[in-house]
């Protein structure tokens, strides 16, 4: 029969992973090498300069532009609180003196005598990194971040919106298959990370807001409802930075999808244990998954028995479409012919036939442009 390679989503029960924490600017390691950290802990930090603020004192004195240094009471590099007066004009004879108060906390950035404009400077942005998961700092990135080392579950999603996560696992569905209602949430699940099965609506995931659930996990999610979440038609760039309040993983595709056995099996044998899920996905050149995270360090954070999803295409292998027109949807392998056959752009490529789950259309894809499913 028929075979060829393909790798798939990594779904391991147990593998070594590295995570690179690292600071938007130069900033200050607060860790050790070696150190053991939660995934809470902050390990480096770092201020982004605070956002300048144009102020036409001049205009507002009543004066030359020349004249302003004379009518300043603060100078550059001056603190300054909102409301106090940074300027004043001496009046005509000491009577109706005009005022200049900030609109601002902050500093005086400069003062120019040929436009009059004062340049105001609101508060440094702290800004901290934590260590996103358990594990051991095993590199410093002297000013600029770390490197944590973690061993244990890691399951790679399709898809994902919102950024990093940590909570405790919970589930919510019995079965992959599942299509929970949403009042089976609980405002007992705030600040946790919850599988819903084979299906998540905008329902349940604004229901998950409101009640502070940090994460939600599924096989499927329709596009209308991701539209409706967003408020916008999700192109083709990075995703993860969304500002939905939660972060969503979903690990088969777009639709009702029933989550493959052993992504389920792996969730429900951790349930109640700390996981960490990152929504970003990247999906053209450079390559980045959605991703789930559970920590198990008591066994070990040097070993190195992956196990991952891969296998070998045959005929009769479920597998899923990660490119348009079909991305998301799951298919059967019918035939893998030998022949390389000839793209639209003339390339020539080793192609399969595949059943779409479905519609039970057979189509023919490059093999490039599927990975296989595991149950």
């Amino acid at each position: 029969m028929a075979q060829a390679y393909t790798p798939g989503l990594k779904v391991a029960r147990g593998t070594t992973l590295t995570r690179t924490r690292r600071l938007p600017l130069p900033g200050t390691i607060i860790v050790q090498q070696g150190q053991k950290v939660k995934a809470e802990d902050i390990v480096a930090r770092t201020e982004l300069p605070g956002l300048v603020r144009s102020l036409n004192v001049a205009s507002i004195l009543g004066i030359q532009p020349e004249e302003i240094h004379q009518n300043m009471q603060k100078k550059e590099g001056d603190s300054i609180t909102k409301d106090e007066i940074i300027a004043s004009s001496k009046g005509l004879f000491g009577l109706f003196k005009a005022q200049c108060k900030s609109p601002i906390d902050g500093t005086v950035e400069s003062i120019s005598k040929i436009t009059g404009q004062v340049m105001l400077r609101e508060p440094q942005i702290p800004v901290e990194i934590n260590a996103y998961v358990d594990g051991q700092v095993t590199e410093i990135i002297p000013n600029e971040g770390v490197e944590i080392q973690t061993y244990g579950v890691f399951i790679q999603g399709i898809f994902g919106i919102g950024g990093e996560s940590i909570g405790q696992l919970i589930m919510v569905c019995e079965t992959p298959e599942d299509i929970i209602s949403v009042d089976r949430l609980d405002p007992k699940m705030a600040g946790q990370i919850i599988v819903v099965g084979s299906l998540v609506t905008a329902d349940i995931v604004n229901r998950a807001v409101q009640l502070g659930i940090k994460g939600i996990i599924a096989g499927g999610i329709d596009d209308g409802d991701l539209k409706k979440l967003l408020g916008y038609e999700l192109g083709v760039a990075i995703t993860g930075a969304e500002k939905l309040g939660i972060t969503i993983i979903i690990t088969e595709g777009f639709g009702r999808i029933a989550m493959a056995n052993r992504t389920f099996d792996l969730l429900k044998e951790k349930e109640g244990m700390k996981v960490s899920i990152n929504g970003a996905t990247q999906i053209r050149a450079g390559v980045i998954r959605p991703e789930v995270v559970i920590p198990e360090l008591e066994d070990s954070i040097t070993a190195n028995n992956d196990q991952e999803l891969q296998g070998f295409l045959s005929i009769g292998t479920e597998i899923r479409i990660i490119r348009d027109p079909h991305f998301g949807e799951l298919a059967t392998v019918s035939e893998l012919p030998v022949e390389l056959q000839e793209l639209e752009t003339e390339a020539k490529v080793r192609v399969l036939k595949a059943k779409l789950k479905k519609t039970d259309e057979e189509i023919t894809l490059p093999r490039a442009n599927v990975e296989i499913v595991g149950g």
